[in-house]
């Protein structure tokens, strides 16, 4: 009987080294090995002595640059270029790792160099990795390797990498704009309630005369925030970190908090729009590499980045498993626009499906762009008028007390 062999293949690892070289001159540096022996003896080769060698210890900062999807995005792409090119995979990977600036992503491209040349799948490699690729990056290599197309399946998660990339940061632009303009008026007025008003307040108490009803809801506001800034800033803080907690953790919490987004004025247009985008465009990577319909849509629910599109596409997987047609299946949902239904039902007839969902992604990708371009078009005068009437509120609460005095003179 074949019995699995496992093996564990060490990690490179970073040693700090000091010693002298033949010449007698003084040596120091990083060198990268599996173990301290190992890196004495690739010192020696080198023609240096190593007088001492020791793990780099590791920064209390965490002082190497993290990895984020745009630097997965931009190594995917590298791949499909250089082995459409014809390099080899692991020549490809490790001419990656070397060109690369970022310690961190260089280390995770030596570590699956190591073990794609120790002859391990390179799609179970990437699974040990789930932080920078998820199943629907590896399942969709997994099916390249089977199909000896590893060239064009890395070409299509390129595409895929880089349009969610594309998409998800126009979604952080809409979102950004205001929220940024939101904390910077709160802490503007907070400014002016704590160390402004109180300038002013000391002034009116020697009018000896009755201050203007608005005026003293200012200085009453003033005087709390003064008393009781700290509760203030730790409810928000507070609120925000349990908001954060109960939406990663809490599946109830989080479908709420979804369906909400989704009904909100203007964002939630966006927002419906891009998780269309997301299901047409993941489900058209998928089944153009040959992964099966159903199989498609579980990744396609994966990747919709919302719970409440994430069941209406598990339930069409359901139906779509019991035999029924997709996009009688998506009507059924109430979720997605009748013009895409149309469009996959079109896509299933002429046998086209794959290139009719990535015209799908493609149109509602573009219509997100153009939305988030007009509501921040609208925003602009909309947040510029809302500053205007807090802070210009503030300081007609403070001259209104003055203009008083000036009338009685």
């Amino acid at each position: 009987m074949a019995q699995n062999i496992k093996f564990k293949i060490k990690e490179l690892q970073t040693f700090n080294y000091k010693g002298v070289n033949r010449k007698g001159d003084k040596k120091s540096g990083e060198i990268k090995a599996t173990s301290i022996a190992e890196a004495k003896a690739l010192l020696r080769q080198q023609g240096v002595t190593p007088s001492a060698v020791k793990k780099k210890p590791k920064s209390l900062f965490g002082d190497e640059k993290r990895i984020s999807a745009m630097d997965i995005a931009v190594v995917t792409r590298q791949i499909a270029t250089m082995l459409g090119a014809g390099v080899p995979l692991v020549q490809s990977i490790d001419l990656i790792a070397n060109g690369s600036d970022n310690k961190s992503l260089r280390t995770l491209m030596q570590k699956i160099s190591v073990k794609i040349q120790a002859g391990l799948p390179l799609s179970d490699t990437l699974r040990e990795h789930p932080k920078y690729f998820d199943d629907l990056y590896c399942d969709l290599v997994k099916s390249g390797e089977q199909s000896g197309a590893l060239d064009k399946i890395f070409d299509r998660i390129a595409i895929y990498k880089e349009k969610a990339e594309a998409l998800k940061s126009k979604i952080k632009k809409a979102m950004f704009y205001p929220a940024a303009v939101v904390v910077v008026a709160g802490i503007v007025t907070s400014i002016l309630l704590i160390f402004v008003v109180p300038q002013f307040a000391e002034i009116f108490g020697s009018f000896g005369a009755e201050l203007p009803g608005f005026t003293l809801f200012v200085l009453g506001i003033s005087e709390l925030m003064q008393k009781y800034w700290w509760v203030v800033l730790g409810a928000i803080i507070v609120a925000g970190y349990l908001t954060g907690k109960g939406y990663n953790n809490n599946l109830k919490f989080r479908t709420a908090c979804d369906a909400m987004l989704l009904k909100a004025p203007v964002f939630g247009m966006i927002l419906n729009k891009a998780a269309v985008a997301r299901y047409a465009r993941t489900l058209s990577t998928t089944f153009a590499a040959g992964v099966p319909l159903i199989e498609a849509l579980e990744s396609a629910a994966g990747a919709s980045g919302n719970e409440i599109y994430k069941k209406a596409i598990l339930d069409v997987r359901d139906e779509v498993s019991s035999g029924n047609q997709m996009h009688f299946a998506m009507k059924q949902t109430d979720r997605f626009p009748e013009m895409v239904i149309q469009m996959v039902s079109i896509g299933e007839e002429s046998g086209s499906l794959d290139s009719m969902l990535a015209k799908v992604a493609n149109i509602y990708e573009q219509e997100v762009d153009d939305a988030v371009d007009g509501l921040t078009a609208l925003l602009e005068p909309m947040i510029m008028a809302v500053l205007g009437v807090v802070i210009g509120g503030l300081i007609i609460a403070m001259y209104l007390p003055i203009f008083q005095m000036g009338n009685i003179v």
